[in-house]
């Protein structure tokens, strides 16, 4: 990749992620040179006293909306060539496993965390090169969004997991299907037994009951993700 991921989140809230990027997987990723993150107050880039980054709509309407000074002056100060300009929005592009790992393998992510009612249409119209949304539902800011797409990406950087490629070929939406069950020992528990075939040490039966098991409850839980594998692999190379 030469050299680690470079992740800047700029918000109001920059406390939000402190602990959050200091704990488990995130922490380890840091440590070992895989990534290096920095949270940006948009305050320190308001161009008044009062470090104002929001006001009235034009046209009315409820809320403020985020002002396009204190965005422009950040992301030109922080944007280098390689970086990607991530708007986490309802109205954004559903974020799905492939997005993850193209995103993956980028050098520089910048995340725009909008508050209030949103942000100026400006941003996006000239800074913005992906706009990504978690699901269809409404949060407070995009500080919670970003950091689940952090968690998402960077745990796809080469040794971050340990393992090697493998920890992350079984999961979920990986082929895509939902990942199989899986168990521990005790064996049996409260009456409830692990599968004999699990414990015979064939794998090839192993393997073709994981097959299996993943398709059933695909077809349970998102019969919507069988048959997508081929749409799903041309999305990794996708650029806005």
């Amino acid at each position: 990749m030469g050299g680690p991921l470079r992740v800047d989140v700029v918000t109001v809230f920059p406390g939000m992620l402190r602990g959050f990027l200091e704990e488990s997987m995130l922490k380890r990723a840091v440590r070992m040179g895989a990534v290096v993150f920095r949270t940006v107050d948009l305050r320190d880039f308001a161009q008044d006293a009062r470090r104002t980054v929001d006001d009235r709509p034009y046209g009315g309407g409820p809320g403020m909306i985020m002002k396009p000074e204190p965005w422009f002056e950040a992301i030109e100060t922080l944007r280098t060539p390689d970086a990607r300009v991530i708007l986490m929005t309802p109205s954004g592009k559903t974020f799905r496993q492939a997005e993850a790992r193209r995103l993956a393998g980028m050098k520089h992510l910048i995340f725009v965390c909008g508050h209030y009612e949103g942000v100026d249409e400006r941003v996006r119209e000239a800074l913005v090169t992906d706009e990504l949304s978690i699901g269809d539902y409404v949060l407070t800011n995009g500080v919670l969004p970003a950091a689940v797409v952090v968690d998402a990406v960077v745990r796809l950087l080469p040794g971050v997991l340990g393992g090697g490629a493998a920890a992350t070929q079984d999961e979920s939406f990986t082929k895509p299907l939902l990942e199989y069950p899986q168990y521990t020992r005790p064996a049996v528990f409260r009456g409830m037994a692990v599968p004999a075939l699990l414990q015979n040490g064939n794998h090839a039966e192993v393997d073709a009951w994981h097959m299996q098991q993943s398709i059933d409850r695909t077809a349970r839980r998102r019969p919507d993700l069988l048959g997508k594998e081929e749409k799903e692999s041309g999305n990794d190379c996708e650029s806005d």
